[in-house]
């Protein structure tokens, strides 16, 4: 039987995690001077990429670790690095990367993996799934995270419609402040993984 009590608090807990809303100027950010229709592509694919990670986490996630001899810290300061990198490209400018490369790296990195599909969110499958009872309980956890991924995708998809009404000028601006904001975010990643190993 459907339970909605674990669909509500999985999804909530990655409606925080992934922070729709707070996705939006970095995908604008990232996705700047590109076509509408390559732009709605990316998002697409961003969401695919993340549902895709999330979902193999989901059905093997601790096997994955466990095999890889891979730790949960690590995995979140490993997520924060790189997040760290993209956020220095993004403060600074850098629009040196052929747009080819760039295309595969926005859908694939740092969107898909691991700013939507980070550590945070594949942990919390990955228990939910683990803690979930019978047939109910995992159908409850699946419409969740896809209910997640349906939000995703219609929260960037629509964003665009704000770089109509922005210009290029205030593109330049949000860059700016995506690179600030996800700079944050990769410190705060990374001293979280770091506190989890002192703890343990």
């Amino acid at each position: 039987m459907f339970d909605f009590a674990v669909f509500g608090s999985l999804f909530l807990t990655l409606f925080v995690i992934m922070d729709p809303p707070g996705i939006t100027p970095i995908f604008l950010a990232l996705t700047s001077g590109r076509a509408a229709k390559v732009q709605r592509r990316m998002a697409w694919q961003a969401v695919c990429v993340a549902f895709g990670v999330i979902a193999v986490f989901g059905i093997c996630g601790q096997q994955i670790l466990d095999y890889l001899h891979v730790s949960v810290p690590a995995l979140m300061i490993a997520g924060g690095l790189l997040l760290l990198l993209i956020a220095l490209d993004l403060l600074t400018g850098k629009t040196d990367e052929p747009k080819q490369t760039k295309d595969v790296n926005v859908a694939l990195v740092p969107l898909g993996m691991p700013l939507l599909a980070g550590p945070g969110a594949i942990v919390s499958v990955i228990l939910a799934v683990q803690k979930a009872g019978g047939f109910g309980g995992q159908v409850s956890v699946w419409s969740a995270i896809i209910a997640m991924h349906v939000v995703l995708w219609i929260t960037m998809r629509y964003s665009l419609v704000i770089i109509r009404v922005i210009k290029d000028g205030g593109v330049v601006l949000v860059t700016r402040l995506a690179g600030m904001m996800l700079s944050a975010i990769a410190v705060q990643q990374i001293i979280n993984g770091v506190l989890q190993v002192v703890h343990a």
